[in-house]
C-alpha cells in the first residue's frame, strides 16, 4: 500500500524561518512523515544558512520561480508552486493564504483535493494598498467557492468567514514549544527588560510602541526584533531609535530561534502589537516560554491570552503606561507567567495542531 502524498503550497519553504505559516510547515511537515505520508513543501530558493543547512531529509522541498516584490511575490509564487503541484496530482494539498484562491481551479481541474488556511484578512491589512486589497479580497472569495475544506486559526476568524462568505470550516489554532530555563541573552537583566517582536507593518502597533520605548528606554532596556523585509520608514525609525537610545537594542529579522526563545523566556515585559489576523504564532509561543505580555487588546489576542494578559489601546500613552505598570509588579509579573504557561500547555501544543491538520487531510481525501 503507497503512502499518501500531500503537497504544502504557500509558505516559503522549508525549512523557513520567516513567519506563522514557517513555523506551522516546520512542525507540520516533519510529524506528517512520521505518520507516514509523502510531504512535499513548495516554496522559494533559501538564502539563509539555516535553511539550507536544517530540516527533516524525508522531507522533499521544491523551488519554484516569482517575483520578488512586496506585491508580486505571493500570488506569482503561488502560481508557480500550484502549477508544478497541479502536474504531480497528490492525493491533497494543503494551501496557505487566500491569495491562492485564484489558482485553486486548477487543482480542482486535476482532481486534487485543497485544504486552505486562510490566514488572517489581508484586505483589510495597512501596508496594503486599495488595489492589492482588492486582490486579496478576490482571492478570498475565490478560496470560499474553490476550496473543498478550510482551516481558520481562531474562533472570531470563523465567524467572520461564515458572515461574509457563507463558509464554515475547522478552528486549528498555532502551536507553540516549551523550554527549560534559558539564560538572559546579550547580557541581559533577567526580568529587567521590555520586547516586541513582530514583523514592521503599521497593523503591528510599530510605530506607537517605538513611540513608547522613547520614554521607557530612560528606565529599562528595550529589544526589538523584526524587520519589514523591504526596508523603509518604519525601520529608519527603529534604527534612529536604536542609535540615539543607549538602552534600546534593534535586532532586526531573527532565524535563530534558541536566542528568540531565550528572549521571551527571560523578558520583564512582552509586547504584543498585532491587530489583524486570527491566533498569532509570536504570541502562542511567547505564552509557552511564559512571556508577561502586555497585548493590543484586539478579539483575536483576547481568545488566545484570555485572562493570562495585559490589554492595551493602541497609542504610545497606553502603551507605555501598561508596560510601566506591569515592570513595576513582579509578583503580578510572575503570575501572569505561570498561567500563560499554563494555558499554552493545555491549548497550543505542536502535536495537537499537527494531528488536527491530518484529520482535516484525511477528510478530504475521503479515506
Amino acid at each position: 500500500m503507497r503512502n499518501k502524498t500531500v503537497h504544502i503550497i504557500g509558505s516559503r519553504g522549508y525549512p523557513s524561518f520567516y513567519g506563522g505559516f514557517e513555523t506551522l510547515v516546520r512542525h507540520l511537515a516533519p510529524f506528517l512523515s512520521d505518520r507516514g505520508w509523502d510531504v512535499t513543501v513548495f516554496g522559494r530558493t533559501p538564502t539563509d544558512p539555516a535553511e539550507i543547512t536544517t530540516g527533516d531529509p524525508r522531507v522533499r522541498a521544491k523551488h519554484t520561480m516569482g517575483l520578488e516584490t512586496k506585491s508580486l511575490s505571493t500570488l506569482t509564487y503561488g502560481f508557480t508552486s500550484t502549477v508544478a503541484s497541479a502536474r504531480e496530482r497528490p492525493d491533497a494539498a494543503l494551501v496557505l493564504n487566500v491569495a491562492n484562491g485564484y489558482w485553486l481551479p486548477l487543482l480542482a481541474a486535476r482532481g486534487v483535493p485543497t485544504l486552505v488556511n486562510v490566514d488572517g484578512m489581508e484586505w483589510k491589512r495597512e501596508k496594503w494598498n486599495k488595489l492589492a486589497k482588492a486582490v486579496f479580497l478576490g482571492g478570498a472569495k475565490l478560496t470560499a467557492r474553490w476550496a473543498d475544506a478550510l482551516v481558520y486559526d481562531s474562533r472570531a476568524l470563523g465567524d467572520q468567514w461564515a458572515k461574509m462568505f457563507l463558509r464554515e470550516g475547522t478552528f486549528i489554532p498555532y502551536g507553540a514549544s516549551g523550554v527549560p530555563q534559558m539564560q538572559p541573552p546579550l547580557d541581559l537583566p533577567s526580568s529587567g527588560y521590555i520586547l516586541y517582536v513582530a514583523r514592521f507593518v503599521p497593523e503591528n502597533t510599530v510605530v506607537e510602541f517605538l513611540q513608547a520605548a522613547e520614554n521607557l528606554s530612560n528606565d529599562y532596556q528595550v529589544v526589538i526584533v523584526g524587520s519589514s523585509g523591504y526596508g523603509g520608514e518604519i525601520e529608519e525609525l527603529a534604527r534612529s531609535l536604536s542609535e540615539r537610545k543607549e538602552r534600546v537594542t534593534w535586532l532586526g529579522h531573527l532565524s535563530n530561534d534558541d536566542l528568540l526563545f531565550a528572549l521571551w523566556k527571560n523578558a520583564g515585559v512582552y509586547y504584543h502589537g498585532h491587530s489583524v489576523g486570527g491566533t498569532n504564532p509570536a504570541l502562542v509561543q511567547a505564552m509557552a516560554l511564559g512571556s508577561p505580555t502586555v497585548a493590543r487588546d484586539t478579539a483575536y489576542n483576547r481568545e488566545v491570552l484570555a485572562e493570562t494578559g495585559i490589554y492595551a489601546d493602541p497609542t504610545a500613552d497606553d502603551i507605555e503606561s501598561k508596560i510601566r505598570s506591569l515592570m513595576q509588579k513582579p509578583d503580578l509579573r510572575r503570575e501572569k507567567s505561570r498561567s500563560a504557561e499554563d494555558r499554552a500547555r493545555a491549548e497550543y501544543t505542536w502535536n495537537r495542531i499537527c494531528a488536527d491538520y491530518e484529520s482535516a487531510l484525511i477528510e478530504i481525501i475521503g479515506t
